[in-house]
């Protein structure tokens, strides 16, 4: 009885080793999201782990990672995250979630992450085109009263996601750079990254999924990229101003290309100017702001001149390339690629996160009925179903950002022109002619054929402006060109998205595809 005794008390004690090292090593993994060094138990040969500890790898902690890692994690997943800085981000885009996007927020749980971070409620948009201006409120009647579009710093919003996620057991964030995928035999198996310090280590999971954002270095390996880069952003924060219309954004249709307002603190209004092409005038000679004072203000709502003037006397002027990917997955066992290393859109529109999102809750509902992540074949047939089941909203929302893009910026061509007033005089009608594309554009009614309605109405609407009240044959030309120009606009847009994805998705065989048994 007394060796029982002994033998008992013995395994206790290594049980409550055990359990303290286990409980010290998480929380050193969750504290790791405020910045500190790599965290995690190191094998003395640079091996983190095998593979048997950790059921999904992430690489990337932004918007699609950090939402991404707290989703898979509340499921029960064990989820290690590879971030190259987990400082809090600054951007100047990525401020204005959807009121689609807001949904999906709600759906996995994470709406509060847009709370204490003086984020604005957002409830539509307003055009102004040659003094005019028309307001294009988001159709929320049906849905309940906090949902709205949200806008705010873009760092804030993800440390509150990264946060959140951290506070999970069985997820761990760590700053490191992924240098690689480590495959075998067409498999990918883990990843190598670089500590802060430059040592190298590796890590193993039966599914790894980049998220490492529009300037991804992984991507090659797991799609087709044909990166497009139509213009550039130059960013400003004015302070303690008013916009025209509280709490919406505006969008000015400018000469050359449309500049941006929105608020994203209580005190501050983030602008976008657009500058067409991949080069901008010199930030540091000056050239940048002589640009602004001459070129951009003039065209600005009376109401914010001061503000902005003011903004570029500052100095604080930002820049950044505008990109837009469509979708090309080259379908690899073991690995899968969300957010904006997947997929990008012009930011005209605010759709980028809708997208993230909704492609999380579909990734979520994918893989909720799957035990075993370790069928790495069958997992990645299985997941092609994600590629197609995807196609209906994030092209619906990727096509409108580059047909929007294209009407609103001034074209020589004087039929685009026809087309650019018809779609601010269209909008300006209210009614079905303003919450059917407002729907479109906020996320609530991401539909490719209502899409394709609404485009083609705008060009007729502008045709029968041109044939009444005496048709000619000069306008009737014109008609004819701006109905080849509309054409011309969303046509190859939608035949890069995929026809049949995007329209027909059911004709696809992965449409159909089961979860593998086992």
């Amino acid at each position: 009885m007394a060796y029982q005794y002994i033998v008992a008390v013995i395994v206790s004690l290594l049980g409550l080793v055990f359990l303290y090292k286990r409980i010290t090593n998480r929380a050193k993994a969750s504290s790791s999201v405020f910045g500190e060094e790599n965290c995690v138990e190191l094998t003395g040969d640079g091996e983190v782990d095998d593979g048997s500890r950790t059921d999904i790898i992430i690489v990337g902690a932004g918007v699609a990672g950090a939402a991404l890692a707290y989703t898979l994690g509340k499921d029960g997943r064990r989820v290690r995250v590879i971030e190259r800085d987990l400082n809090e981000p600054d951007r100047i885009v990525g401020e204005l979630l959807q009121p689609g996007g807001y949904l999906k927020l709600i759906e996995l749980g994470l709406e509060d992450c847009v709370e204490h971070i003086d984020a604005q409620r957002v409830y539509g948009y307003a055009l102004f085109k040659d003094g005019k201006n028309t307001k294009l409120s988001y159709p929320l009647e049906n849905f309940r009263s906090d949902v709205a579009g949200r806008s705010f710093h873009n760092g804030r919003f993800i440390q509150r996601m990264r946060n959140k996620a951290a506070t999970l057991p069985n997820v761990s964030l760590e700053q490191g750079s992924v240098t690689s995928l480590i495959e075998e035999k067409g498999t990918v198996k883990g990843i190598q990254y670089k500590t802060k310090g430059g040592e190298e280590f590796t890590a193993y999971a039966p599914l790894t999924i980049v998220c490492d954002g529009g300037f991804s270095n992984l991507r090659r390996a797991l799609c087709d990229p044909k990166v497009d880069v139509p213009s550039c952003f130059v960013g400003l924060i004015l302070e303690n101003c008013e916009l025209p219309h509280a709490n919406h954004g505006h969008v000015i249709l400018a000469d050359p290309s449309p500049i941006l307002f929105y608020p994203i603190s209580s005190t501050e209004v983030r602008c976008l100017v657009d500058v067409p092409g991949q080069k901008v005038p010199s930030v540091s000679n000056g050239e940048m702001a002589h640009y602004l004072k001459t070129m951009v203000a003039p065209q600005i709502p009376p109401e914010l001149y001061t503000a902005f003037i003011t903004a570029v006397n500052k100095g604080n002027i930002r820049t950044m390339t505008n990109r837009s990917m469509p979708a090309a997955p080259l379908p690899t066992p073991g690995a899968l690629l969300m957010g904006d290393a997947f997929n990008m859109r012009h930011p005209l529109t605010g759709g980028g996160m809708t997208v993230a999102l909704s492609d999380i809750v579909l990734l979520r509902d994918l893989l909720r009925p799957l035990y075993n992540l370790h069928d790495a074949s069958a997992l990645s047939r299985y997941l092609e179903s994600f590629y197609t089941l995807r196609k209906p909203v994030a092209s619906t929302i990727n096509t409108l950002a580059g047909a929007l893009y294209k009407v609103f910026s001034v074209s020589p061509d004087a039929a685009m022109e026809e087309m650019r007033e018809a779609c601010f005089d269209y909008l300006s009608l209210g009614g079905s002619f303003s919450t059917g594309p407002i729907s479109l554009l906020s996320g609530l009614n991401p539909h490719p054929v209502s899409l394709v309605l609404h485009f083609f109405s705008v060009a007729i609407y502008g045709v029968g402006r041109l044939l009444l009240p005496f048709p000619s044959p000069a306008r009737i030309w014109t008609g004819v060109r701006l109905i080849s120009g509309a054409s011309g606009i969303i046509f190859p847009i939608i035949r890069a998205e995929g026809i049949r994805q995007m329209f027909f998705p059911a004709t696809v065989p992965a449409y159909y595809r089961a979860p593998p048994v086992g």
